[in-house]
């Protein structure tokens, strides 16, 4: 079973502001790019595809949040860490933790969650479905202790 995920990459100049710094909503594109990732490395994609329904099937996002630590600038190298904390019959609960490369993991530079829905084509209207097999079988909530090693200490 699955249920976490690493993703290192490096801060481009497109993704930065006038001060070098990323652009606060770039952290957003980072987790989508890592849930992408991810679903890749279950062996399918997010994009729409069939399911076991024969419907179009596709994940989106019904919330998202993002809380910023510190900044992340130009030409730093990152890494994104992806973990499972709800599997619902329709819906994955998702957090990313997000490092500079080397550093602790009490320095976060951020941390966020997703909020993703299966939904299909039924009749005509898109609706929430059971997540595909790929998914159901494949993922599972990562543990409470890992889940804690993670959490916002005041």
């Amino acid at each position: 079973m699955t249920y976490e995920f690493r993703l290192r990459r490096r801060v481009e100049f497109y993704e930065t502001d006038m001060a070098g710094i990323v652009h606060f909503a770039n952290f957003f594109k980072y987790m989508e790019t890592c849930e992408h990732a991810f679903a890749r490395s279950l062996g399918t994609i997010v994009h729409p595809g069939e399911n076991d329904h024969g419907g179009v099937v596709g994940w989106p996002r019904v919330h998202a949040e993002c809380d910023y630590r510190r900044p992340l600038k130009y030409d730093e190298e990152f890494e994104i860490h992806l973990l499972v904390r709800e599997k619902k019959d329709k819906a994955i609960h998702y957090d990313f933790h997000f490092w500079k490369v080397g550093e602790q993991a009490d320095r976060p530079l951020a941390r966020g969650k997703l909020v993703v829905v299966s939904v299909g084509h039924i009749n005509g209207e898109v609706k929430a479905i059971p997540m595909p097999a790929i998914y159901a079988e494949k993922l599972t909530v990562a543990p409470s202790e890992i889940l804690a090693r993670y959490e916002v200490k005041a």
